[in-house]
C-alpha cells in the first residue's frame, strides 16, 4: 500500500533525481537531491500552468471565431435587410409617382371638361391649380418633392383691426417731459 502510495507520488520525481545525482556525484548527495526535487516541483507547477493557460488561450481563441462569424453572419443580414427595404422603398416610390401621373391626369382631364363646360356656357375657364385646390389635398400630397410639408387646410380669418382711437397710451414713467 505505502509502495504504491510512493510510487504514485514520487515514482518519477525520485527516479530522475536519483539518476540525477548518480550522474552529477555532488559531494553532499542528500542536499543536492532535496534541492533538485524543489526545482522538479517549480519546474511542474508551471508546466501545469502553461498547460491550463494554453486551454484558455484555446478556449478564448473558439469565443473570438464564434463572436466574428456571428459578427459576420449580422453583418450580412443587415445588408440583406438593407437592400429589401431600398427595393421596397423604391416600389412605393414608383406607386406613388403612378398615383401622382393618375391624378395630374385625371385633374387635366376634368380640368378640360370644365373648361368645355364653361366655354360653351361663355364663362372664364378654370384653371387647373384651381381644380387641384379644391380637391381637398394637402401641400405633401401635390408636391413630388422630398420633405414637403404635410400641412392641413388653413383658413384664414379676418380679424379685427384696431381702430387709433381704441389704442390708449399712457406716458412712460422714465421719461420726464412726455
Amino acid at each position: 500500500m505505502e509502495s504504491l502510495y510512493l510510487q504514485k507520488c514520487l515514482g518519477t520525481c525520485l527516479t530522475q533525481g536519483l539518476a540525477e545525482v548518480a550522474r552529477v556525484r555532488p559531494m553532499d548527495p542528500i542536499e543536492y537531491l532535496a534541492l533538485w526535487i524543489a526545482k522538479y516541483k517549480d519546474i511542474v507547477t508551471l508546466e501545469q500552468q502553461r498547460q491550463k493557460e494554453m486551454i484558455d488561450l484555446e478556449h478564448e481563441r473558439q469565443l473570438a471565431r464564434m463572436e466574428q462569424e456571428m459578427m459576420e453572419r449580422l453583418k450580412a443580414e443587415e445588408l440583406l435587410f438593407q437592400q429589401q427595404l431600398a427595393i421596397q422603398l423604391e416600389l412605393e416610390m414608383q406607386e406613388k409617382e403612378k398615383q401622382k401621373t393618375e391624378e395630374l391626369q385625371r385633374a387635366q382631364e376634368l380640368n378640360k371638361e370644365m373648361s368645355i363646360e364653361s366655354m360653351t356656357r361663355g364663362e372664364e375657364p378654370i384653371l387647373s391649380e384651381e381644380v387641384m385646390m379644391d380637391s381637398g389635398k394637402t401641400l405633401a400630397e401635390i408636391s413630388d418633392r422630398y420633405g414637403a410639408p404635410n400641412l392641413s387646410r388653413v383658413e384664414e380669418l379676418d380679424e379685427p383691426m384696431l381702430s387709433d382711437v381704441s389704442i390708449k397710451t399712457y406716458p412712460r414713467r422714465d421719461c420726464i417731459s412726455c
